[in-house]
């Protein structure tokens, strides 16, 4: 099954706020990437249709292993590619913001190859 970007980016920020604040909601999404509540829930639905998401009836989000899969992988790959930047001199704030961009492209191939190359 395609995931698109925009998911795999939903997916990452979920893994992202679970490392900082131990649970998510919605609004804690929202708040991260600067949508609004509504575009967020429309988004979480969808998630949640595709298995890659589940909410309980208290609103906490939950990564479901084929969700956590993906966020784990994506966010490796953002970190990596951050610190790879960041190492060739790039600032640190558009290092991430590139990072972001570059993750979602590359071959599997490709990234393993930065990151033997890179040490990481």
């Amino acid at each position: 099954m395609t995931i698109h970007e925009s998911a795999e980016n939903y997916l990452e920020t979920i893994l992202k706020l679970r490392e900082q604040k131990g649970q998510v909601r919605s609004i804690d999404i929202a708040a991260d990437m600067g949508f609004s509540k509504p575009s967020i829930s429309v988004a979480m639905k969808k998630l949640r249709e595709s298995g890659h998401v589940e909410m309980d009836n208290s609103g906490l989000l939950t990564l479901t292993p084929q969700g956590e899969a993906i966020a784990q992988r994506i966010y490796e790959r953002h970190r990596v590619l951050t610190d790879i930047l960041t190492s060739l001199g790039v600032e640190p704030e558009t290092a991430a913001e590139e990072a972001c961009k570059i993750e979602h492209d590359l071959s599997p191939g490709t990234f393993e190859k930065l990151r033997k190359h890179f040490n990481f």
